[in-house]
């Protein structure tokens, strides 16, 4: 039985080795993704989009090992709730690396030209850092399992919200100068990147539940 256990616990931390992997592959991806929409970087944004069909595969693989270890090991307790957890936060990091493939795709659409006007380029740019951050923050929580950490993940969020909150106010301020086709393209990548922050927020609170056993 002991040597059950073992092979069953190096399982259960293969899980969180690649849960903690995925983090990193997707703040990676959103940081590439600023980077070239804030240079216009065509070739960076390609390499992103492409790096999404890893991150999906990653994803996959991962689901599919959980499965089966739950068929074969058929947990119970805390076993089978760190299982079932971490079949839902691959599925959150899956969907942020999803949201920076979206941000590239903005950049692919408008090359040549920027998609983010000059003067809101400091903005979009502080969304991104905040992004990056709050995946960052992420990682460290789902190797560490630290719960104070994790509710550190949701005060980051509300930095993230603020500035959405700003952009929002420039798009729709009377002042606005850069026409519709504009204006939407702003709307959805100031939507990619707090999507992006609230996926990050799940995880965090599902490390929460991991731990307690309670719902943040």
């Amino acid at each position: 039985m002991p040597l059950i256990r073992s092979v069953f616990q190096d399982e259960l931390d293969s899980v969180s080795q690649t849960l903690f992997e995925l983090s990193v592959m997707v703040s990676d991806s959103m940081a590439k993704a600023t980077n070239a929409l804030m240079s216009k970087n065509l070739s960076l944004a390609e390499e992103v989009i492409t790096f999404d069909e890893k991150i999906d595969t990653v994803q996959h693989d991962l689901d599919g090992r959980i499965i089966d270890i739950i068929a074969r090991q058929q947990p119970v307790a805390s076993d089978l709730r760190a299982l079932v957890t971490a079949l839902r936060m691959s599925a959150d990091l899956e969907r942020m690396g999803d949201l920076a493939h979206h941000v590239a795709k903005v950049v692919r659409l408008r090359h040549p030209a920027a998609a983010v006007p000059d003067q809101l380029m400091s903005l979009i740019e502080s969304m991104g850092v905040a992004a990056e951050k709050i995946a960052a923050k992420t990682g460290v929580v789902i190797s560490t399992r630290d719960t104070t950490l994790a509710a550190q993940v949701e005060k980051d969020d509300d930095e993230m919200d603020l500035l959405h909150r700003q952009l929002i106010s420039v798009l729709i301020a009377p002042t606005w100068e850069h026409g519709v086709e504009t204006a939407i393209d702003l709307t959805l990548l100031g939507r990619y990147y707090e999507r992006y922050a609230d996926h990050a927020v799940s995880v965090a609170r599902r490390v929460i539940f991991l731990v307690t056993g309670k719902f943040a």
